[in-house]
């Protein structure tokens, strides 16, 4: 990829470096609720892939909205800036996979492959797969390095075939 652009290679590098990402939602009020979830990365399709309880206030949050936003950030160093670190704030539209559909085994190898200690939780009958589709994204490389990125950049970067 030598063409590729050194943000969306800084996208890249960091959207595969993290394993969990802050999910924000909003309830039935409209207010807006944040929670921590780990993430997989199906590159064939140009998504995010995670794995929810109907426990979960975010998982009714996305059934009754399914717009949000992930944002996918770098981890702190001790002693470094914390102003410089890389993050991306994605918006995104979920749609929860049908149980035993080809769509759900899709999103389950792509979860496992990334998180196979997960496996058992897969066997849970109130856990399932939702797939978070990039509709477009706010990136920040470093202290002055920002943009706007439009959804088939966000797929570059996810990996997903040109």
């Amino acid at each position: 990829m030598a063409s590729e652009h050194n943000l969306t290679r800084a996208l890249r590098e960091l959207i595969h470096s993290q394993r969990t990402a802050a999910l924000g939602t909003l309830d039935a009020q409209g207010e807006v609720f944040v929670s921590r979830v780990p993430f997989a990365i199906d590159s064939a399709n140009g998504s995010l892939i995670i794995h929810v309880s109907g426990l979960a206030a975010h998982t009714g949050n996305l059934t009754r909205h399914p717009r949000a936003s992930l944002l996918v950030a770098q981890s702190e160093a001790p002693g470094e800036p914390v102003h410089a670190l890389a993050r991306v704030s994605i918006d995104v539209t979920a749609t929860a996979c049908a149980p035993d559909s080809p769509e759900a085994r899709a999103c389950s190898a792509a979860y496992l492959a990334r998180f196979p200690e997960a496996e058992p939780m897969t066997q849970l009958g109130d856990f399932r797969f939702m797939r978070l589709q990039p509709l477009g994204a706010r990136q920040v490389a470093g202290f002055g390095a920002a943009r706007s990125v439009d959804a088939s950049t966000i797929a570059q970067a996810l990996g997903a075939p040109a």
